[in-house]
């Protein structure tokens, strides 16, 4: 029996808050918050994908240090610019 769709969210929530540094935690946790309820069912298998990843790759694809795997580029872009938002000091 596979889980349910309440068990999945809760568990790539938890993976989007507990990744190993506290950088990709900030990140990708509020994102999970904000937009996982949200997500397609394409969207949400992606972002399963991009939960196996290392930080390391996922920091270098997110400031744009290195070319991302073209199937993350658009979940990715969301992402970057939900953290661009929150994170960008407002004047």
């Amino acid at each position: 029996m596979g889980e349910t769709a309440e068990a999945r969210l809760k568990r790539m929530a938890m993976r989007s808050w507990r990744r190993g540094t506290k950088e990709m935690d900030l990140v990708l946790g509020p994102f999970a918050d904000a937009h996982l309820a949200g997500l397609s069912e394409a969207d949400l298998q992606t972002y399963d994908v991009l939960l196996e990843e290392n930080d390391q790759d996922l920091m270098a694809w997110i400031l744009g240090q290195s070319p991302a795997p073209p199937a993350l580029v658009p979940l990715l872009a969301r992402i970057t610019a939900f953290a661009e938002t929150r994170l960008t000091p407002r004047k």
